[in-house]
């Protein structure tokens, strides 16, 4: 792969122009021309993370924000017997934690706006294909349709930081966490002072303004047929960029075929609608991974139609079919380094 972008799905950051290795477990700290640049790799949330900040309070901007990693990965894990959602799930019932709250409301906005792409519930399901023990298999349809019945994001009720699930529901913020993360990793920098920064966190990329000389920073999309390769390279100052795909997370059963993590809720299988690469541009990081796995689950046609209906974000989608979609507001930072074609997605 190209040594001169951020790779989006990538581990961790280091080299010129904010470099990134993605089959390096770890990245070391560098000094880009430009100015000093400060480092941090952290490992939380089951990925590589990786911050750079520049500026006199670079560094602890970045001790801050390695400390609300970790608090908000103890907060928000369902697995973590010391979590709220480990207890919400435990019990039916309880007072979650106020970043808890805010994604429990957003992941229920976002499957309303979708008509359930987005459905927090699956973790029942998630568990039974072995994606959260790493036990993969192939679910028995009988389980699995038992499954399914129970899930249904609109039975959760909040009220404030009290949420009740009925009988057998539970649920897992995976899908929302990492963008809810950067957000608040951004928040934490601007309130320490940085105005040039960038996280990866797994797929999840994010930026505060540009680089140091004022140039936007340069984030390359994995091809996802080739994971090892970049696809695509898209500018961008202030934004986040976060991408949902089917080589991210996936096993291959005894029938020879793969099956990823993202779940459809109509069936409870991975997702097969015709996509095999979301990516969300914009302002909100927690937007972002929300619309990315919901769109992935939706297909090409209902994210087009959502996106025209709500141009807040831009995106890029690979189809099964090998390729690219990209929507006009990135058409003058785009560029397509692939042998795939693309084609710009337009209101008209």
């Amino acid at each position: 792969m190209s040594f001169k972008y951020l790779c989006i799905s990538a581990l961790l950051i280091s080299c010129t122009s904010l470099l990134c290795s993605c089959s390096s477990p770890l990245s070391s700290s560098v000094t880009e021309s430009g100015g000093d640049a400060q480092n941090l790799d952290v490992f939380a949330m089951n990925t590589y993370m990786s911050m750079k900040a520049y500026g006199d309070n670079a560094q602890k901007a970045l001790d801050d924000s390695r400390e609300l990693i970790m608090r908000l990965e103890s907060e928000l894990s369902v697995t973590d017997e010391g979590s709220c959602i480990y207890e919400l799930n435990k019990n039916g019932k309880g007072t979650v934690t106020d970043s808890a709250a805010v994604l429990i409301n957003k992941a229920v906005e976002i499957g309303d706006r979708t008509g359930g792409a987005l459905d927090i519930s699956l973790y029942p399901v998630l568990k039974e294909w072995g994606f959260t023990t790493e036990d993969y298999h192939i679910p028995d349809d009988k389980i699995l349709a038992d499954l399914l019945s129970d899930v249904d994001y609109k039975s959760i009720s909040i009220s404030g930081n009290e949420v009740t699930l009925p009988e057998n529901v539970q649920i897992d913020l995976g899908a929302l966490a990492k963008g809810y993360t950067s957000d608040s990793i951004m928040e934490q920098m601007s309130a320490d002072g940085v105005d040039s920064a960038i996280v990866s966190l797994g797929g999840n990329v994010q930026a505060i303004g540009g680089k140091p000389d004022g140039s936007a920073w340069k984030v390359s999309v994995r091809d996802p047929f080739a994971p090892d390769t970049d696809m695509c390279i898209v500018e961008i100052k202030d934004k986040a960029v976060i991408t949902s795909g089917n080589y991210e997370r996936f096993f291959t059963g005894d029938d020879g075929k793969n099956y990823w993590h993202i779940i459809d809720p109509a069936d409870g299988y991975p997702a097969d609608n015709g996509l095999v690469s979301t990516t969300i541009i914009g302002d909100s990081g927690l937007e972002c991974d929300a619309l990315s796995t919901a769109f992935f689950v939706a297909g090409k046609d209902k994210a087009v139609d959502y996106w025209r209906s709500d141009r807040s974000f831009d995106m890029i989608l690979v189809s099964d079919d090998g390729k690219i979609y990209y929507t006009e507001g990135i058409a003058d930072s785009f560029k397509n380094i692939s042998s795939m074609e693309a084609e710009v997605l337009r209101l008209d």
